[in-house]
């Protein structure tokens, strides 16, 4: 592939939305103890809330595209006893370490295909895509790991220091997605991977200590690059959504668009049966999906279906949209899909401006009960990807509204809430939801802690980070391990 050796000059990184305000990237790493809390931090959280996102070590050259491009930067507090202590690290790539060197951007954004040559960086990263495990964290087999959009992972120490790429024993060469799923029950990792050259889609099983039980696996079917950003599991499939969001890395290397939306294609849906036999495959009209809040097998009974609940989007949609386009739209949706009939019938619980949508993940692959998701209040003007409340969703009420809570933060914008449960079983509702919380005003954040028992409520705890945590993405709460 030939690389683009300088950036484009109409690129102004001051001009992008996602590189300034509440998403602008930090550049510090800071290290802080005994942090300010206001009101009272519950005895039982005890672990580690980690949080990446993306950021830019330094300005971006050629394009940005959030959410995609940039640096990982993982944020962690960590609580116990009722105090907190903070630190932040970038996750530190090979490439990310030749720019240090270098003191400025070598790598352009996705679209601008920028890449440096030997006599920059040397014939190891030369011509090669730059990695950005910067979308998402989670842990497994007493492995951190700091997750890519569809690539490698990089290892990070408890202190979250980088210790390298993650390969799984060089399993899983190609890497892995952002979002895979752990099985609370089997404790197996489930993990799917796309790619722009056959095999298009491959999944793979890792084992709860950490050994590659299935390599990958090609999904038969797949057979064109698409790009899928998350998956769901039950007991018996893995299910992938493949929206029509194709890659044209000929309109991308000509100054387009790396991907193209192609509505008439419509939407797939493929149930990857986790024993290895074949795949099935539902088809509806086109939608875009970022994220799942959970699937389950709706069984026993003849028709065999799964349930997946996730957060719909009209089209696929990147950055702040092109001027005068209509906005993409969102929804809360339940599909009910039939593997024997090939089809899906979709029912929508909420139509709002959301996404991130959270379950208890002890929860994950079976019925669940509630979903916690961020929202918009409607009262301010926020960017994509910005949101000022949570809703709670009781999945056991019917759709129409019934059944939902809502918190609104004021001044402060949101990001992804995730479940902190306290010691007990599955579903019994006791625990607390974290979130961070940066304000509008004067660009201070907190690490909010809201009861689960009524969220509604407000929180019960709010922590005060030393350094401004930019928005989004993903991030898990890590009980201290005995």
């Amino acid at each position: 592939m030939t690389a683009h050796t300088a950036p484009p000059a109409a690129f102004d990184p001051t001009r992008v939305p996602h590189l300034s305000g509440l998403f602008a990237p930090v550049t510090e790493e800071v290290d802080a103890v005994d942090l300010e809390v206001s009101g009272e931090l519950p005895d039982d959280l005890d672990g580690v809330y980690l949080r990446n996102g993306p950021n830019p070590r330094f300005s971006p050259i050629g394009s940005y595209l959030f959410p995609l491009d940039g640096d990982g930067m993982v944020h962690g507090v960590w609580l116990s006893g009722g105090r907190a202590r903070y630190r932040n690290r970038f996750v530190r790539t090979p490439a990310l370490r030749a720019e240090e060197k270098a003191g400025h951007a070598l790598w352009g954004g996705l679209e601008s295909m920028i890449m440096p040559g030997p006599d920059e960086v040397g014939p190891e990263l030369a011509n090669t895509f730059k990695d950005l495990p910067d979308i998402n964290v989670v842990r497994h087999a007493g492995r951190i790991l700091a997750l890519a959009e569809s690539a490698c992972p990089f290892r990070m120490t408890p202190g979250l220091d980088t210790v390298g790429r993650e390969t799984f024993g060089g399993r899983l060469p190609a890497g892995i997605t952002a979002h895979p799923k752990i099985d609370p029950v089997t404790g197996e990792l489930a993990v799917f991977c796309y790619d722009i050259e056959p095999p298009y889609l491959t999944w793979s099983l890792i084992g709860p200590d950490g050994a590659v039980r299935r390599g990958p696996t090609p999904v038969e079917g797949a057979d064109e690059p698409v790009m899928i950003h998350d998956m769901a599991l039950t007991d018996r499939y893995l299910v992938v959504v493949l929206a029509p969001a194709f890659f044209d890395i000929a309109a991308a290397m000509s100054g387009g668009s790396l991907l193209a939306w192609r509505p008439e294609r419509g939407t797939r849906v493929a149930l990857i049966p986790r024993d290895g036999s074949p795949v099935r495959w539902a088809h509806d009209d086109a939608f875009w999906i970022w994220h799942t809040a959970n699937a389950y097998d709706a069984g026993p009974g003849p028709a065999d279906e799964v349930v997946l609940e996730y957060v719909q989007w009209s089209k696929l949609s990147l950055g702040p949209g092109e001027p005068g386009a209509e906005p993409a739209r969102s929804a809360l949706v339940r599909a009910v899909i039939d593997p024997a009939s090939g089809t899906m019938r979709r029912t929508v619980l909420d139509e709002a401006r959301l996404e991130f949508p959270r379950i208890d993940d002890r929860s994950l692959g079976r019925r669940h009960r509630h979903i916690a998701i961020a929202t918009e209040s409607g009262a301010v003007d926020l960017l994509p990807g910005e949101y000022d409340g949570i809703s709670w969703y009781d999945t056991s009420a019917p759709p129409g509204g019934a059944g939902v809570r809502k918190w609104f933060a004021g001044d402060d914008s949101v990001g992804e809430p995730v479940f902190a449960p306290s010691p007990g079983r599955p579903g019994d509702d006791r625990g607390h939801w974290l979130v961070f919380a940066t304000d509008r005003t004067d660009g201070t954040s907190r690490l909010l802690v809201l009861p689960a028992e009524d969220p509604a409520s407000g929180p019960v705890a709010r922590v005060r980070i030393p350094v401004r945590v930019p928005l989004g993405l993903h991030g898990a709460w890590l009980p201290t391990e005995e």
